[in-house]
């Protein structure tokens, strides 16, 4: 090509594929300047300006601005130097739309009011120390100053705690905005303080309670804590699931006169497990029993476990509502 030769802007928008419009826009912002001008006053365009438009076109494709295209072809940033900042800003424009998303399936799914859209949104867009500040503030709720020791309930704590990583998948940000939610509901948390209360006033009253940073075993958390000796602490829990899991397993009904035994072995289990802290008559320690088992079959204490595992990248927790509701129908 004659290093001489010149275009007109109609001439170098036909060769670049760019509109008049769009080659006169990067002439004026001085990104493709015209080589000199004719004798009527147009612009003429130099053989450069082809690579040039070539070069600008491929980085507006990639999202760049003209400021930072203009450094790029004025050699005053290296194309490395604007792939690095561009793949910085495109990573940020991921965690934005991960976000939406996320905010607006939570919403989609969980039906939500124009009131707890805000909500919603709120909670998904919070800091890591918001994030921590919320749940810490909600664990405190259910487990703070119960028991004789204050570390007693510790590990329940740090069990039922979400760690939403630095880059949350979607599954995971709307994980957290629906177990936020949960524990900003009072009610769930005055269920899952009732658990505690009970459950460290059974343990107390129990032969070889469980030691200081092993209480909370599965009624409250996520897993079978064990004693200091390693031995499971004999709860509430633990019976449902050893003696309504094969009862469930072999379809047993509640109200047979094989459920009728099995309510029996629960009940005596329990008598033994909480230890005289439920006074009065095997009448009494039934309707206890009942009562326990009803908040324990509440379904958001097991939803919240299932979140949490999403959130943490945990295994899927174990469920167990089918014993639970099954010990529920048998002893009512």
């Amino acid at each position: 090509m004659n290093g001489d030769t010149t275009y007109t802007i109609g001439e170098l928008a036909r060769r670049t594929g760019l509109t008049v419009k769009t080659v006169r826009h990067y002439s004026d912002q001085g990104i493709v300047p015209p080589a000199d001008r004719n004798p009527a006053g147009h612009r003429r365009y130099g053989a450069d300006a082809v690579a040039r438009l070539e070069l600008v076109r491929t980085l507006r494709e990639l999202g760049l601005g003209l400021s930072a295209i203009r450094r790029v072809v004025e050699r005053e940033l290296t194309p490395a130097d604007v792939a690095a900042a561009q793949a910085e800003a495109i990573d940020v424009q991921i965690r934005v739309l991960r976000l939406r998303r996320a905010v607006l399936g939570t919403v989609a799914r969980l039906g939500s009011t124009p009131e707890e859209l805000t909500l919603v949104h709120r909670l998904a867009r919070l800091t890591e120390d918001e994030r921590k500040s919320l749940i810490g503030e909600f664990l405190a709720g259910v487990f703070g100053g119960i028991g004789s020791g204050g570390g007693r309930f510790a590990a329940a704590a740090r069990s039922l705690t979400p760690e939403l990583p630095e880059e949350p998948s979607v599954e995971q940000v709307e994980a957290w905005v629906e177990l936020a939610r949960l524990a900003g509901d009072a009610g769930f948390r005055a269920l899952l303080r009732g658990l505690a209360e009970a459950e460290a006033a059974e343990g107390e009253a129990s032969e070889g309670a469980a030691s200081e940073g092993a209480a909370a075993e599965g009624e409250v958390g996520s897993g079978e804590v064990r004693a200091a000796s390693g031995v499971p602490r004999p709860g509430l829990a633990v019976a449902v699931r050893e003696l309504a899991g094969p009862a469930v397993a072999a379809g047993v009904e509640p109200e047979s006169a094989e459920g009728a035994a099995v309510v029996a072995a629960l009940v005596e289990r329990y008598g033994r497990c909480c230890a005289g802290a439920v006074p009065g008559d095997a009448g009494a320690l039934r309707e206890r029993l009942a009562e326990r088992l009803g908040a324990m079959a509440d379904p958001r204490r097991e939803r919240y476990l299932e979140l949490l595992a999403v959130v943490n990248r945990w295994d899927a927790p174990e469920s167990w509502a089918a014993e639970v509701d099954w010990a529920v129908r048998a002893v009512a």
